[in-house]
């Protein structure tokens, strides 16, 4: 796996943050449940996993986008009316934005990213 980063992240409007597929997406209101849900989506395979079998030839999946980091972090709070969130992992960019689209659709902005 490569180095960590630290993504900087914002969603300016979390009650409508929702993926495309209603049975993965993201259905809390708070930050706090937000950090929780990504921060298993990076750690653990179950969503993707979850994705995986819903695809149309679930066997031709790239078993490289399973990939995980059990160190990974989220952390998230409200400010001025928007999340902000940092994720902190050594998985790579496409792995991120893939699994935060699930839970949240195109609804976030990547600010940010530094190295750890």
């Amino acid at each position: 796996m490569s180095k960590a980063q630290r993504y900087f992240i914002t969603i300016s409007d979390l009650s409508t943050a929702r993926g495309d597929y209603p049975e993965l997406s993201f259905d809390g209101v708070s930050p706090e449940h937000l950090a929780k849900d990504l921060e298993a989506a990076l750690r653990e395979p179950t969503l993707w996993e979850r994705w995986r079998v819903m695809q149309d030839d679930p066997d031709e999946v790239d078993p490289q986008t399973a990939i995980v980091d059990p160190e990974a972090t989220v952390t998230a709070s409200l400010e001025a009316q928007r999340v902000e969130v940092i994720v902190t992992t050594s998985l790579s960019h496409s792995i991120v934005k893939h699994r935060l689209d699930l839970l949240v659709g195109r609804n976030w902005k990547l600010r940010d990213v530094s190295s750890v």
